[in-house]
């Protein structure tokens, strides 16, 4: 192929990825402009005079928003944290731990990582409730009688958002990207309409109206600043989704597309409340359905649902791509994980979490009713995410890449003052809704912090009590009685004698002709290539000992996995002829210092409730054999 050849499927290759990543990536913050403005200015918590001053000062505010935390935070700099392509905050938390070796201050990362995680959880159900709530109010656009509507219908389309989750967004998802750039056209071609009345909102660029708005209302800036937080919800998806897409087609989306229309769609919109509203004491207006024609309400309204459809979508996707890391990573409790795609191993359904967050969501919508309640609690967990990125992102610039520490420190600091004003405009809502997502938030921290701990003291304790390997297998070749087949025993810890292994000489007094001791570990990296699965080790006797490694991206299947050592190490394994040995340990709660007794009881709750070891990695219940043991702490 020439050269020209190869640079034309490129481009046609990054054109596709970018039509994908302005479906998937940009679903969330691409409904934004259906509530920013109208929270802004016409919110009844806090009055803005409509003047042109505090127009162009609040435009030119969520602009340089857009540009500091968007653009140039997360497009330009945080994209370039990667792990085999991948992003996220478990990406950059196990970054982070790369680069720091002090116990105490790898624990405060790590607790600060999984906070990050949970923020996002509380994200995960705000963000359905309040894009399809915003949709849905266009109805009383139409017809201020279609008020009652708004929240059975917006229930409805829930339920069937959440209903179809079982299916897989596979089939669906090919339509995400065209729909949507459809949607950012009709935005920027609404902006540009109205902004053909008033071109001069477009002096808002200049950084110096937001300033003197800051300066001449002390007393509205965190409150004005916790509304158009709302105009970057969804940031926090580019570096999410980096490895669905990669770092250049998300960037060229953002650039060449999505940025453009949004800012012309908020420039257009203050256009239309200047030429509305001005010098008006009491003027109501919603800001983007205003926008439409009133003839083209109804297909407006109807474009907006499908779009909030698809930005709540990728949230919910993202919740079941975490909660697969957290599980494989030991923070979460082994739980039902469906692949929804033969082609995709990232397509993936939890229904756990799927229908947790769908109660959730329920109980929001009808709790809060409308945009207007659930602006308050929707920025606090998207801003504590954010924040939680910059201070992860700082040790690995610093401490892992080793950048020049005037660079580091010059866009760590710029960063650090947005966010941490951001997180102030969102905390004072604390009271009205902010402490919504924050209650999940701590949930989720106690439920995971509560579980990685109780592995870790279990883990310990089976250490305390294991036997060395060396010498128990000479002592078993001489004396235990053999019997035909393989046996394959489970275990976390490789070096020592299986707990199953001795619970079966107990009892049954046996040992197979074959025994092979299997250690499956997760690496902090998200793939593990085919080449490196397996390794194998023989042990002489009879005993071999297996190790299996993933990464929190991959999925467990210890059958294939066997295929592969079969293949590469020539081991040959007749699952007819052989007998999985799995140990069930059941914590005793008891008085002790190194957990609280309330905390043993949570852990005892998610281990009795946690998916069998046999159903996670996929071996077959007909060759497994469980034996329990009892520990205390």
């Amino acid at each position: 192929m020439s050269s020209h050849g190869t640079r034309e499927a490129t481009g046609k290759r990054l054109a596709a990825l970018s039509l994908g990543a302005i479906g998937v990536v940009y679903g969330d913050i691409g409904t934004s402009p259906l509530y920013t403005l109208k929270e802004v200015f016409f919110n009844a918590s806090h009055s803005i005079a409509l003047t042109e001053a505090n127009v162009l000062g609040l435009l030119s505010l969520i602009f340089w928003v857009l540009t500091i935390v968007v653009a140039i935070k997360y497009a330009f700099v945080i994209l370039r944290a990667d792990n085999q392509g991948e992003g996220g905050t478990m990406i950059l938390l196990s970054m982070a731990l790369r680069a720091v070796q002090g116990v105490t201050q790898r624990r405060y990362l790590t607790l600060l990582g999984i906070f990050g995680v949970a923020l996002f959880f509380g994200d995960s159900i705000i963000t359905p409730a309040v894009s399809v709530l915003g949709a849905m109010e266009g109805l009383k656009e139409i017809n201020p009688k279609f008020e009652a509507a708004v929240v059975p219908i917006a229930l409805v389309i829930l339920t069937g958002l959440f209903w179809v989750q079982s299916r897989g967004t596979g089939k669906v998802s090919k339509f995400f990207g065209p729909i949507m750039a459809a949607w950012f056209a009709m935005l920027g071609g609404l902006g540009i309409f109205h902004l053909s009345s008033n071109p001069s909102v477009l002096a808002a660029i200049n950084p110096m109206y937001f300033l003197r708005f800051l300066v001449e209302n002390p007393s509205l800036s965190l409150i004005v600043l916790g509304s158009a937080v709302l105009a970057v919800t969804g940031a926090e998806a580019l570096y999410a989704d980096m490895g669905h897409f990669g770092r250049r087609p998300i960037r060229a989306a953002w650039f060449s597309w999505v940025f453009p229309a949004l800012v012309l769609n908020y420039f257009g919109q203050g256009a239309l409340i200047l030429k509305t509203c001005a010098g008006q004491t009491a003027c109501k207006m919603h800001p983007f359905y205003d926008q439409v024609p009133h003839a083209f309400l109804i297909p407006m309204v109807a474009f907006a649902g499908i779009a909030t459809v698809i930005a709540s979508q990728a949230v919910i996707s993202g919740a079941f791509s975490i909660a697969r890391q957290g599980v494989q990573l030991g923070f979460l409790p082994r739980m039902k994980i469906v692949h929804t795609s033969h082609q995709s191993e990232g397509q993936i359904y939890v229904p756990a979490i799927n229908w947790a967050l769908y109660v959730l969501v329920v109980i929001v919508v009808i709790a809060f009713r409308s945009t207007d309640n659930l602006a308050s609690a929707y920025g606090l967990a998207v801003t504590g995410a954010m924040m939680v990125d910059t201070v992860l992102f700082a040790v690995v610039a610093i401490s892992l890449w080793k950048w020049n520490k005037a660079v580091a420190v010059l866009a760590i600091t710029v960063f650090a003052i947005v966010d941490i004003a951001l997180v102030a405009s969102t905390a004072i809502k604390i009271p009205d809704g902010g402490w919504f997502p924050l209650l999940v938030a701590t949930v989720v921290l106690v439920f995971m912090t509560t579980w990685k701990r109780g592995r870790n003291l279990m883990n310990e304790q089976r250490k305390a009590s294991a036997l060395p390997m060396a010498p128990m297998i000479e002592s078993l070749a001489r004396d235990a009685t053999r019997v035909q087949g393989t046996a394959i025993f489970m275990t976390s810890t490789p070096d020592d004698m299986p707990a199953a292994m001795l619970h079966n000489l107990k009892h049954n007094k046996i040992l197979h002709e074959r025994n092979v001791i299997l250690h499956v570990t997760f690496e902090d990296v998200p793939l593990v290539p085919r080449a490196q699965r397996v390794q194998l080790e023989d042990l002489g006797n009879g005993f071999k000992k297996m190790v299996i490694r993933y990464g929190f991206m991959n999925s467990p299947d210890i059958p294939k996995a066997l295929t592969v050592a079969a293949k590469d190490h020539g081991v040959d394994f007749d699952m007819m002829d052989t007998s999985f040995f799995v140990s069930r340990e059941v914590l005793i709660p008891n008085r002790c210092k190194r957990m609280s007794l309330w905390r043993q009881r949570l852990f005892g709750l998610l281990a009795r409730n946690a998916q069998s070891a046999t159903a996670f990695f996929q071996i077959p219940s007909n060759r497994v054999l469980e034996l329990g043991a009892q520990v205390k702490f």
